[in-house]
């Protein structure tokens, strides 16, 4: 399924690199800022160098500017590329399903189709291009930032790992049971727009014969499974997010606690906690990237699963290669013995219909 997804973006690798390596950039320049701080509290502010404080601030005002631009691409023309595939799937999806047969479409709710169509290729388009982005960024910066930071002290490093990497498993065990959760709301919400679509386009012989009651208490017995669903949805990322920011601020505590310690001990400076506490705030986004990639990656897959079930699925009827174009010599057409009925049905819709019609009368 992997690889079927990522042939998604080869008609547009040009915007596609170009997103991920503005992502690679700016997570170079959120590196740089704390060890600017640093320079300014460890040499520049004690030499009283003022020379050297003020080309230190320009850096700091131009690592400001580029992220804003850097910023502006990513956000601009990731959308972008993210339109492009969603526009392509679309096409794709939809001229699958002019080929299907009349049998797909009796057993397959409009609503389920409708939410294909629109809601399952936007949270598709959603993970297209802020998954392989937000992970990029996260990996590169934290990476980077540890680098870094192991250079500068290795226990304070160690110690204020400690809640990493507990954060990251249990970011990707939890996330996969969301991905259960995300897609039975899917399911859900595609029956209640089978519901709305089928009430209204049939509103005229539900008033004729004074059926509201029924539709209402029809609806709101889809619309209450679609509420219990999105309930449960709920408690699980509530779970989800309030023990991710419990070790998130645990984070903080593990670096200001064992920083605190280390400078008793005469193994790090002052300067050091700071930069130290500069690079928490630096590697705490790309960790609540990697929670909203977890999240969004299984939103994503989950819809990206339902839209291959239909691309997969195979016109029942045929047409032979040797095929012969119909030519109609007369306009009489005739049904003889016609029954019909639903898939899972136990009664006909139609049953034995015999009916002969002339050419030229309705």
């Amino acid at each position: 399924m992997l690889k079927r997804f990522l042939s998604y973006y080869r008609p547009y690798k040009g915007l596609f690199f170009l997103d991920m390596g503005v992502a690679i950039f700016a997570s170079a320049l959120a590196i740089l800022f704390p060890t600017l701080t640093r320079q300014l509290l460890r040499v520049e502010i004690p030499s009283q160098n003022l020379r050297n404080m003020v080309i230190i601030f320009g850096l700091m005002l131009l690592i400001y500017i580029l992220q804003a631009v850097c910023q502006y691409i990513r956000v601009t023309w990731g959308h972008i590329l993210g339109v492009k595939m969603e526009t392509d799937m679309r096409s794709e999806l939809f001229a699958h399903l002019q080929k299907l047969s009349f049998g797909y479409f009796d057993k397959t709710k409009t609503g389920h189709m409708m939410s294909r169509i629109t809601n399952d290729l936007f949270q598709i388009t959603e993970m297209a291009h802020h998954a392989p982005e937000d992970l990029l960024i996260s990996v590169a910066t934290i990476l980077g930032s540890y680098i870094v930071m192991f250079s500068y002290s290795v226990p304070l490093s160690l110690v204020s790992m400690i809640p990493l990497p507990i954060m990251v498993f249990y970011g990707i065990y939890y996330g996969m049971r969301m991905k259960a959760s995300f897609r039975k709301v899917r399911t859900t919400v595609a029956d209640v727009n089978s519901n709305v679509e089928n009430s209204l386009m049939g509103i005229r012989e539900v008033k004729s014969f004074g059926r509201e009651s029924y539709q209402e208490a029809k609806f709101n017995q889809v619309n209450d499974v679609l509420r219990d669903s999105k309930m449960g949805q709920y408690r699980v990322m509530g779970r989800y997010h309030s023990i991710l920011g419990f070790f998130r601020e645990l984070y903080y505590f593990c670096t200001i606690a064992g920083g605190t310690i280390l400078i008793f001990m005469g193994k790090v400076q002052s300067y050091d906690l700071v930069t130290f506490i500069l690079y928490v705030g630096v590697v705490l986004p790309p960790i609540d990237r990697l929670i909203n990639f977890t999240e969004q990656l299984q939103q994503g897959m989950a819809s990206f699963e339902r839209f291959t079930q239909v691309m997969d699925e195979d016109p029942s009827i045929q047409d032979a290669k040797d095929a012969k174009a119909l030519k109609v010599e007369e306009g009489t057409v005739v049904f003889d013995q016609i029954s019909f009925s639903y898939d899972n049905s136990s009664s006909d819709v139609l049953k034995d219909l015999t009916v002969t019609l002339t050419g030229g009368t309705t």
